[in-house]
C-alpha cells in the first residue's frame, strides 16, 4: 500500500478546526459524538489495582498520625513492583519529594521500615522549586530522565504552594491541584499530595481536608487517614476516587518497622464485569498468536461475532485502554481511501 494512501486518523475534525481557527478568539473548540467515539485514547494506568491510577490524588491526614510513612510505603512498593495489602503492583520509577525532613531522617525512616532491601528506582529529594516558579519544568525533566515514572509524591502541598500564606480560597485551591492534574494527565502517571486535615471533626471524612473544597474538586480522589476509637485499628484509610469505588482500610502499625499492615477491608474489591467481544479478542489473539490485521468486517469473521462492522470498530475505539490494560493487546488502526484497517498485538506484562 503506498504511503500517501493513507490517511492520519490522528489528525481528526477536532484538531483541524481548532487548528484552523487558533487565533480566532471567538471560536469554542467542540466535538461531535461521533467524533468522539473515532477517537482512541491513551489507557489510564492503575498504579496499585483499584487503589491508585494515573491522576492526582490527596492523602491528607492529621499531623504525626503516619501519612509520610504511609507515603513512604507506597512509594517503595511501586518501585519494587511488590504487591500492598493484597492488591498488585505496577513498578515503575517513584519520585518522592520530602519537603520536610533531611536526607539523615529519610536514611533512619527507611532503614527502620525496610532494613537494608533497598531499590534503585526509588528516587528521593529535599529541595525543589514552588509551583509556577519552576517546580513544572523540574518535574518534566526527571519524568524525560525517567520515562517509565509511575508515581510522584510531594509531602507535603503546602511547600510547594505559591505565597499566599495560610489563606485559602477555592480558586486558589482548585488552580494548585489543577495544575498537577495537567501535569499527571499529560504524563500518564500518578501524583499524589500529602496534606493536612482540619481538627474539626466530621461525619464526612472527607470534609476535613484543610482548604476549601477546591482541592477534592479539582483530585481525581483522595484518601483520609484517621483514628477512630471506636474501630479496633490504629487507623482507618478512607479512599474515594472519579473512576473507583469508595473504599475503608483498617490499619494497624507495625511497632517494630512502623508500617501500615492491612486489618480488615470494608467491602469487596471492585471488578469491571467482562465484556464478551473483548473475552473473544483476549482469546483470539495470544502469545501463540501475538499478531493479526484486517478489516473490521474480517476480524468479526474470525471471532464468530455477529454485529454491524461500524459499531463493533467504535467498540473497539472506546475500549482500547482496557483491552491493553487488562489483556496486554495493543490495539492500533488505520484508514486507506476505501477500508478501515485494524492491527491486534499481544504485548506480554
Amino acid at each position: 500500500m503506498e504511503q500517501d494512501e493513507i490517511y492520519d486518523e490522528n489528525m481528526s475534525e477536532y484538531r483541524r478546526r481548532t487548528l484552523q481557527h487558533v487565533n480566532d478568539a471567538d471560536f469554542l473548540p467542540y466535538m461531535s459524538m461521533t467524533e468522539l467515539y473515532d477517537t482512541v485514547y491513551t489507557a489510564k494506568k492503575c498504579i496499585i489495582e483499584n487503589l491508585l491510577y494515573a491522576g492526582t490524588y490527596i492523602l491528607a491526614g492529621a499531623p504525626k498520625i503516619g501519612k509520610s510513612f504511609l507515603a513512604a510505603q507506597l512509594a517503595y512498593h511501586v518501585s519494587n513492583g511488590l504487591p500492598i495489602w493484597g492488591r498488585a503492583v505496577y513498578e515503575g520509577t517513584v519520585l518522592y519529594l520530602a519537603l520536610e525532613d533531611p536526607f539523615q531522617r529519610l536514611q533512619d525512616r527507611l532503614y527502620r521500615m525496610f532494613g537494608a532491601d533497598n531499590s534503585e528506582k526509588l528516587k528521593l529529594a529535599i529541595w525543589c522549586h514552588p509551583l509556577g516558579g519552576g517546580l513544572e519544568k523540574q518535574l518534566k525533566g526527571f519524568v524525560q530522565e525517567y520515562p517509565d515514572t509511575q508515581l510522584i509524591i510531594v509531602d507535603v502541598l503546602q511547600k510547594v504552594r505559591s505565597d499566599g500564606g495560610d489563606t485559602y480560597s477555592y480558586a486558589r485551591d482548585y488552580e494548585a491541584v489543577t495544575a498537577f492534574k495537567q501535569m499527571a494527565d499529560d504524563w500518564n502517571i500518578c501524583i499524589l499530595l500529602i496534606h493536612h486535615t482540619r481538627k474539626m471533626n466530621s461525619n464526612d471524612k472527607f470534609e476535613m481536608i484543610s482548604g476549601t473544597n477546591g482541592i477534592q474538586g479539582a483530585a481525581d480522589g483522595a484518601l483520609v487517614l484517621y483514628t477512630d476509637e471506636r474501630i479496633s485499628a490504629n487507623a482507618v484509610l478512607d479512599v474515594i476516587g472519579r473512576d473507583q469505588p469508595s473504599q475503608r482500610f483498617l490499619l494497624s502499625r507495625n511497632p517494630k518497622h512502623l508500617i501500615w499492615e492491612l486489618e480488615k477491608e470494608e467491602g469487596e474489591i471492585y471488578r469491571v464485569p467482562a465484556e464478551p467481544e473483548l473475552e473473544a479478542i483476549a482469546g483470539f489473539i495470544t502469545k501463540e498468536h501475538p499478531h493479526w490485521e484486517g478489516t473490521p468486517s474480517e476480524l468479526l469473521e474470525e471471532l464468530k461475532i455477529e454485529e454491524s462492522a461500524n459499531s463493533f470498530f467504535k467498540k473497539l475505539n472506546c475500549r482500547a485502554g482496557r483491552l491493553y490494560l487488562d489483556y496486554q493487546i495493543r490495539y492500533e488502526r488505520r484508514r486507506t481511501r476505501e477500508k478501515r484497517y485494524i492491527t491486534l498485538d499481544y504485548e506480554q506484562s
